[in-house]
């Protein structure tokens, strides 16, 4: 007995597994509460994101990725929310981003990985400080 694969069973088990999403972990050294600003500056972004949920207790949100709306086969836009929970670990932090889509267009966990990295460091860089004042002057 052969087992036959055929192109439109494949392309259903690829969309299938799409629509549950993948848990992608990443750690830091900094505590949650700082790396929990750097996430919301990057669902701040109106251009790239919408933020669905947002639970700043909990450290956790629900957001859709607006730069890539797919169709599928039969012409049903594919859901696209992801979901991002902060946990502590130790002095530091465990990003846990559950992304519904990565492919050959788009890599959705990638890039807000990217994008929470440059608002962290963003957040993290010295303050300029206030211009000194002129010998002798006051209030």
């Amino acid at each position: 007995m052969k087992i036959r694969i055929t192109v439109p069973a494949l392309l259903s088990l690829a969309l299938t597994l799409q629509a549950f999403g993948m848990t992608y972990k990443s750690t830091y050294s900094v505590p949650c509460n700082e790396l929990w600003s750097a996430v919301k500056d990057t669902l701040s972004d109106p251009e790239s994101y919408t933020v669905k949920d947002n639970d700043d207790a909990k450290m956790h949100a629900s957001y859709d990725v607006k730069h890539s709306a797919h169709v599928n086969i039969s012409g049903t836009l594919l859901q696209r929310t992801n979901k991002v929970t902060l946990v502590p670990k130790g002095a530091g932090c465990e990003m846990q981003v559950v992304s519904n889509y990565s492919g050959w267009e788009h890599n959705d966990q990638g890039d807000f990985k990217k994008r929470v990295d440059d608002a962290l460091l963003k957040l993290q860089a010295p303050k300029p400080a206030d211009p000194a004042k002129p010998a002798g002057a006051t209030k």
